[in-house]
């Protein structure tokens, strides 16, 4: 995948970049259309490259599922962020994706809106990960190749909601485009060159409205009104992933360059840089819920072990540490990339029902199938669940005020996520839970701060103009953070 991934980048910067010395003479050696079928799995695979890389390791650290033991993700464990992440803007996100993803719409959007709708719907996700992470960023003129050399950075309001009078489309709108093109008749379709749901398009519509219902949840706090009218839409329609065989996950193979990035980094190349979280154990233990973290990291020689966020102790031997377990990385590296999940609709649905007046009962019902689901995914049986269910009622039933009730959905969506940093950063950030202490000898732009943003891209600074000047520092929150 990675050497495919190669190939298609070069034929995608030739495209954009190289066009106007073609224009005379096309050589059949030098395709100017490069077929949807090789663009797509290459996008996809960038894209969750950039999911499950070096973005995955900042915000695992920052969220404190992890903790760095070595060299760069013991930076990041104590917030030294300055200098990081050209290759995962560059090459992962805008070139990798974006770019990829531009040219499926632009070439085939009349002709073949089969491709062109999972195109809109990645980009939208693609882009959502851009704006969580850095706040605003090159949107509207983004994979536009020569005609925005050096794209305008768009507001994180704008990109959530929409701008008519600077032409930006919203996120809302870009994935009802991508659903409303998976309607339409099609030339071409996709089948094994769709990682994901190879070619079933009924599946691809419940992608999108799942993404709709993660986008309408991220910006309740300061777009209610939105939120709750997407909420209803897509509930209402009842046509979101709601089975974990649904699920929207890239997968990943055993040979080598074609592994999951998760397991190349701690199986591979850095085995001795990062384990298990002691703060992580912690909850997991307040929890009784052992087992399920089990799943998640192991237990040489039968006993976890966790390392303190930003400590400075001598860590135990490689062998003695609590690393990723199987569910995350595989037996050599197969295991998929989980990006849209049924425990997520299930956790949103949750969290949904208390913001927009459903009620306790559907909150509690959704709550309840959102911690099964995750179980289930992770390989529990049924009967440790019910165990789990019937032993720990105060944990599995919501309680409280609202803001207790929101605390524990978040802390188990939190759970749920350990392999996905990024949204257990983005619900930390959007709710405050599940509350989490300064790393020890924190450092960075605040050290009395959790970072509530990454740090923009010194390639980024250097080649753009329209690059916020000074840049944010970590401590200024987002638009859509509490």
């Amino acid at each position: 995948m990675k050497k495919l991934l190669i190939i298609v980048l070069a034929l995608s910067v030739f495209t954009t970049s190289c066009k106007k010395y073609l224009d005379v003479n096309n050589s059949p050696n030098n395709p100017l259309a490069v077929p949807p079928s090789t663009i797509l799995p290459t996008a996809t695979i960038a894209m969750a490259f950039a999911n499950s890389n070096d973005l995955n390791r900042v915000t695992s650290a920052i969220s404190q599922h992890i903790a760095g033991v070595a060299n760069q993700t013991a930076a990041y464990d104590v917030y030294l962020l300055d200098g990081s992440f050209d290759n995962q803007w560059n090459s992962e996100i805008y070139v990798g994706a974006i770019n990829n993803l531009q040219i499926l719409i632009n070439q085939y959007g009349t002709t073949s809106p089969a491709y062109s709708g999972i195109a809109k719907l990645e980009m939208a996700y693609t882009f959502s990960m851009a704006t969580d992470l850095w706040g605003d960023v090159p949107y509207s003129q983004a994979g536009q190749g020569l005609k925005f050399e050096q794209p305008r950075f768009d507001k994180v309001a704008d990109i959530y909601q929409g701008n008519a009078s600077l032409g930006i489309t919203s996120l809302f709108d870009l994935v009802k485009s991508g659903l409303a093109d998976l309607d339409k008749p099609s030339l071409l379709k996709p089948g094994k060159d769709d990682l994901i749901y190879k070619g079933d398009l009924t599946k691809w519509k419940r992608m999108g409205n799942s993404l709709l219902l993660k986008f309408a949840i991220h910006i309740s706090n300061v777009a209610p009104d939105l939120a709750k009218t997407i909420f209803t839409q897509v509930t209402t329609g009842n046509n979101y992933i709601n089975s974990n065989t649904l699920d929207f996950e890239v997968p990943f193979g055993v040979s080598t360059g074609n592994q999951n990035p998760i397991y190349s980094f701690n199986y591979v190349n850095r085995n001795g840089d990062q384990q298990m979280s002691a703060r992580l154990l912690t909850l997991s233990r307040s929890l009784n819920d052992t087992v399920r973290l089990s799943k998640f990291f192991t237990k040489p020689n039968g006993i976890f072990t966790g390392y303190d966020n930003g400590s400075t102790a001598v860590p135990l031997t490689i062998s003695a540490r609590s690393q990723y377990n199987t569910y995350l990385v595989g037996v050599s590296g197969e295991a998929p990339i989980r990006l849209l999940t049924n425990f997520q609709s299930y956790f949103n649905i949750a969290e949904g029902s208390l913001l927009f007046g459903l009620g306790t009962p559907a909150a509690q019902a959704a709550y309840q199938a959102g911690i099964t689901a995750s179980m289930l995914k992770v390989g529990m049986l049924q009967s440790e669940i019910d165990n789990y269910f019937a032993t720990n009622p105060s944990v599995v039933t919501l309680s409280g005020t609202m803001e207790d009730m929101r605390k524990q959905i978040i802390t188990q969506k939190y759970i749920a996520w350990i392999g996905n940093g990024i949204e257990a950063f983005n619900d930390f950030r959007r709710t405050g839970y599940p509350v989490l202490a300064l790393a020890l000898n924190a450092q960075g732009d605040d050290p009395n701060t959790i970072p509530t943003r990454l740090v923009y891209t010194p390639g980024e600074l250097s080649r753009n103009p329209n690059a916020p000047s000074p840049r944010p520092k970590t401590n200024v929150k987002l638009w859509w953070a509490k």
